[in-house]
């Protein structure tokens, strides 16, 4: 669901991000709040994927399992993706919000369930590890501005998000949600944007990509 500057340079036209500051571990506090990312453990959201005629199903919850990068406690987030009934990847996600709200992703750990029993991690990085960057998944305070890094491991995961507009409303199975921010995210790797719209309290409602891949929000169960 979510792929994000040490960048060498823009691809495909697409701009890079600019370098963010150091991690300082002591700028991490449990309990900050960022209302388009929150990380409440318990939290378990659905999804449905269209492409054409193909169909996912995805899921994503917020655990209560903490993982340590770099120094910095960051909640897991685990999300699991179906097709036709069939476990086709599972992702944890470890994020973690700073005491200024900014909500940060810190590496994930990817497995995709190939033919044949076997089983592809790539895709997983940590920061710190092999030059890998921490990025931000969600800013502060989401206005219309400059593209900020998501995340960074070379080759890999080095994925760029822009916010483009505040006070969207969207509609979805779901139900119908003001104040939407929405983002385009895209990799550095790749061609194409996602464009994708948070709503305040709930996070991802919608996501559409370039090739017209469409989610939306199905259910959201809290513990």
């Amino acid at each position: 669901m979510v792929a994000l500057c040490g960048l060498a340079g823009p691809a495909h036209g697409k701009p890079a991000a600019k370098e963010l500051p150091r991690i300082d571990p002591a700028q991490f506090r449990a309990g900050t709040d960022n209302p388009y990312l929150p990380l409440v453990p318990g939290t378990t959201m659905r999804y449905i994927e269209t492409l054409g005629r193909h169909v996912s199903q995805i899921e994503i919850t917020v655990t209560d399992s903490i993982r340590e990068v770099m120094g910095v406690r960051c909640v897991v987030v685990h999300e699991k993706v179906w097709e036709k009934d069939r476990l086709s990847q599972e992702t944890r996600t470890w994020l973690a919000p700073d005491a200024h709200g900014n909500v940060w992703v810190f590496g994930e750990d990817a497995c995709e369930f190939l033919a044949h029993r076997r089983v592809s991690r790539e895709g997983s990085w940590e920061a710190g590890v092999d030059g890998a960057k921490a990025g931000i998944a969600m800013p502060a305070n989401p206005h219309p501005g400059e593209p900020y890094r998501m995340s960074f491991a070379a080759n890999m995961a080095e994925d760029v998000g822009q916010v483009i507009a505040v006070g969207d409303s969207v509609t979805v199975p779901f139900g119908t949600f003001g104040g939407c921010v929405a983002t385009h995210e895209w990799s550095m790797l790749e061609s194409g944007t996602d464009k994708k719209w948070y709503a305040p309290g709930l996070g991802l409602v919608r996501a559409r990509s370039a090739a017209r891949e469409e989610l939306v929000l199905l259910s959201v169960m809290k513990r």
